[in-house]
């Protein structure tokens, strides 16, 4: 009688995980019935489990975590089938986490799932992520960064994205055959694909028969990210907590106003800097040829596909048009008027313009 198994989809972020996730919180009861139980937990989501378990640092949220990682594995050690544990910002840890999550299942026998994709993607996504939690960098200094600390001490972007040195620390010991790469597909791939490959890991045997998931991260343009950068630096001068500016920044106007908005050219990896990425991925790509047993999808998948500068010339997000940026602001500031004036909601305290985001006012509009 073969052991049960437990997947650990330990990221990448920004690799489909989000909408993976609600997927899969929407077939619970489905998954249960085919022999595969993604853990149940107060939040909903594995979040707070991972978050206890790397002992990390999250404004705040670290607290509200304490002992969530136990119970997770305690409920998962009730269940009969397999047992699914994912979230992303479990790419990050390092031998001893992963030796304490490996080793909370000495019953199941352990399998790494890791989803992946390009990095000419992954790179823009990850600042406007960073930007969308209270991130205040320019993409300038961001791309800096990120070259400057590639090498022995890594940015927490390299942490969560670089795919060898990941797939090395989950896997170690691991018969090959237990560790799971899954590459995004394309831009242009049906929405299904990455489910599809998922499931493939999973042994879902019909997994276009699961209620799908309608989920999508907001995306903003250049223009939009720069705004929000502005709004980012007068709530830090402001020192505006975290809760009212997820409700009213994070989950409110930039899903509602920016998102909604946003017609600006994306951020993209610039010109001059892609033959490093470049370089980067065909590190990579020899090191996975090497190493990877079992691949769902293509490692080419992971190969960046660059925009032709003939008929889509690179925007640079911070030199966004200071007329547009303030106009998005302009219009966040309406609708957090409109929220102050429903009935139903607490309206958020006024916040007088700081000294400092007058004088960036007063640069971008010349």
């Amino acid at each position: 009688m073969s052991r049960r198994r437990v997947l650990l989809h330990v990221g990448t972020p920004k690799s489909g995980t989000s909408y993976l996730q609600d997927r899969l919180a929407r077939n619970r009861e489905r998954l249960e019935a085919d022999g595969l139980d993604y853990v149940a937990t107060r939040s909903g989501d594995h979040f707070e489990a991972a978050l206890d378990v790397l002992g990390t640092r999250w404004a705040g949220a670290e607290e509200q975590a304490r002992g969530q990682w136990d119970e997770l594995v305690a409920t998962a050690r009730t269940s009969r089938g397999d047992v699914l544990v994912s979230h992303e910002i479990l790419a990050g840890a390092g031998p001893e986490v992963v030796e304490r999550v490996r080793g909370s299942f000495p019953d199941h026998e352990v399998h790494v799932v890791l989803t992946a994709r390009d990095l000419g993607r992954q790179i823009p996504a990850e600042w406007q992520e960073r930007v969308k939690h209270r991130g205040r960098k320019d993409y300038a200094s961001y791309l800096r960064t990120l070259q400057r600390n590639y090498g022995d001490k890594p940015t927490p972007f390299w942490r969560v994205q670089h795919l060898p040195r990941i797939l090395a620390t989950w896997g170690h010991d691991l018969p090959p055959e237990r560790v799971h790469l899954v590459t995004v597909p394309p831009a242009d791939a049906p929405r299904d694909l990455l489910w599809r490959r998922f499931s493939d890991v999973l042994g879902l045997a019909d997994p276009a028969s699961y209620a799908a998931s309608d989920r999508t991260n907001a995306s903003l343009g250049g223009v939009e990210v720069t705004a929000l950068r502005l709004i980012n630096l007068a709530t830090k001068e402001r020192e505006l907590p975290r809760d009212p500016y997820v409700r009213w920044v994070r989950e409110g106007l930039v899903k509602e106003v920016l998102a909604a908005r946003s017609t600006s050219p994306p951020a993209t990896v610039p010109p001059t800097a892609r033959a490093r990425v470049d370089a980067v991925v065909e590190e990579w790509l020899a090191d996975l040829r090497q190493t990877c047993t079992h691949v769902v999808g293509d490692l080419e998948d992971l190969r960046p596909v660059w925009p032709d500068e003939s008929t889509t010339p690179w925007s640079d997000p911070d030199s966004a048009d200071p007329q547009l940026v303030a106009q998005r602001v302009a219009e966040a500031a309406a609708w957090l008027a409109e929220q102050a004036e429903r009935p139903h909601e607490v309206p958020a305290p006024a916040l007088p313009v700081p000294p400092r985001m007058t004088r960036l006012a007063r640069r971008w509009l010349g």
